[in-house]
């Protein structure tokens, strides 16, 4: 692979992406070169910190998750609606929520922290969901924040537990004449049994209706979801999958994720806790989940690992970094910011990598793996799932590149690791966040890091 021709700029500047601390928000208008730059900001409540953020593509309008508000901007920043979702009285060992049946737990005033930000643009609405009740979901307007639905009788309505901003992501899988699908993703800590980790939900489009947010498929024995089982936890006391970004590209959704696993160092005997960041596929269409794959990512750079996920972001390729990388210039491309090592999740080092993944790549490695399986070769590789090694079981059957499982060989690990194509590092301010696209044929990306400065990469 060549190496790719890459200039830097970096801008003082606050970076207008989610997660950065900051409760100060920049337009997206870059003022000329020669100008002093200056930038609009809005700023909310005192010691108010902002968690999410979307931008309607077809009105310009920004709409921000904070703690207890939902914020609708105009494109210059101006307060155009505030919706308060907090704070009200709760406990987190209420299950279900006292909304639902009385609590014996003591209640206490507790914020309501943005954990997911989405909107639906075929029925014009905000999905907000925060962390009071278990994770419950308010579906709002887009014009006017009007509360429209706020499912909360059934016990998939509550979607985490988990109280941080970035701990569930979620997916909508829109068509024409159906209901769209809403994949989740999200921490469990510790609740299996009430959580699954990923699963697929029914969108409605009466906000108010019944089977809002119900599984996509459920039955005694199967259902549009996948859940860690409780023997994990004996292995891994505390197991859980942490889901860094998600998006759908063809006939799958996507999620990259950072995860706890066991290994034995190099002549060793005893095992240690590392976190490994792997990519999950799963076909938009498999209501039973026998489609689930795995597949650990990386990036290495003069002999450097960069193995901890921190931020990740899809975009096209454009024509000029398309002939670098000899693929067409609509392919999908993964830009990703890894930390070095593998055990400090919490603490992550300074040193960090931005890679780029092509994606039809990596959909290849997981259709190879498929097949071997398909052919009766090795385990099912997937420990936190099954536990033990399970044999593949030998079929007769052609896998193309849409093959979306049987149920059997699933759900289903790849050892190898992928490897991302390392474009920059940086030392001493370690990247926290990235974004992408293509303009006038060139790939710009945007990341930002831990000190609030931004660095603009294009291709030449």
């Amino acid at each position: 692979m060549k190496a790719m021709p890459w200039n830097w700029t970096c801008l003082l500047s606050h970076l207008l992406m989610v997660g950065m601390g900051s409760s100060t928000l920049l337009p997206r208008q870059s003022p000329p070169p020669s100008q002093k730059r200056s930038f609009v900001t809005f700023r909310g409540e005192p010691a108010e910190s902002f968690n999410h953020l979307v931008v309607d593509e077809r009105t310009g309008h920004i709409y921000v998750g904070a703690v207890n508000r939902i914020y609708k901007l105009s494109s210059d920043l101006k307060v155009l609606v505030t919706h308060q979702t907090g704070p009200d009285e709760d406990n987190p060992k209420c299950y279900p929520p006292r909304i639902v049946q009385t609590c014996n737990e003591p209640l206490t005033p507790t914020n309501n922290v943005n954990k997911m930000l989405l909107i639906d643009y075929k029925e014009n609405r905000l999905i907000a969901c925060g962390s009071l009740y278990q994770g419950i979901c308010k579906l709002l307007r887009l014009e006017d924040l009007f509360k429209l639905g706020e499912p909360f009788h059934k016990k998939e309505h509550y979607l985490s537990g988990v109280n941080e901003s970035g701990s569930v992501f979620g997916v909508i899988v829109s068509y024409n004449n159906l209901d769209d699908k809403l994949f989740i993703a999200t921490a469990v800590d510790g609740k299996p049994e009430y959580f699954p980790t990923i699963s697929s939900r029914k969108l409605t489009k009466n906000s108010e209706a019944d089977g809002m947010f119900a599984y996509v498929f459920h039955d005694e024995f199967v259902a549009s979801m996948i859940k860690i089982p409780s023997d994990t936890f004996t292995v891994i006391p505390d197991f859980d999958i942490y889901y860094v970004y998600g998006f759908s590209s063809g006939n799958f959704v996507y999620f990259l994720t950072l995860q706890p696993e066991m290994v034995s160092p190099p002549g060793s005997t005893t095992k240690e806790q590392v976190y490994t960041s792997k990519l999950v596929r799963l076909c938009k269409e498999d209501t039973a989940f026998n489609s689930y794959v795995e597949v650990p990512i990386g990036c290495e750079r003069s002999g450097v690992e960069y193995r901890l996920l921190q931020a990740a972001y899809l975009s096209k390729a454009g024509a000029v970094l398309a002939r670098t990388l000899g693929v067409r210039p609509e392919d999908d491309l993964l830009f990703t910011v890894f930390s070095k090592g593998q055990k400090r999740k919490m603490k992550s080092l300074d040193e960090s990598a931005l890679c780029i993944f092509i994606l039809k790549q990596i959909n290849d490695r997981i259709k190879e793996r498929l097949q071997s399986c398909y052919r009766g070769e090795g385990t099912l590789d997937l420990a936190w799932l099954k536990v033990k090694d399970i044999p593949c079981s030998s079929a007769l059957l052609t896998i193309d590149d849409n093959f979306c499982g049987l149920d059997m060989n699933a759900p289903l690990g790849v050892s190898e690791m992928v490897r991302g194509i390392p474009v920059f590092t940086e030392d001493r301010d370690r990247m926290t966040s990235v974004i992408a696209y293509v303009y006038k044929n060139h790939s710009l990306a945007f990341v930002g890091t831990k000190s609030g400065k931004l660095k603009k990469q294009t291709n030449r």
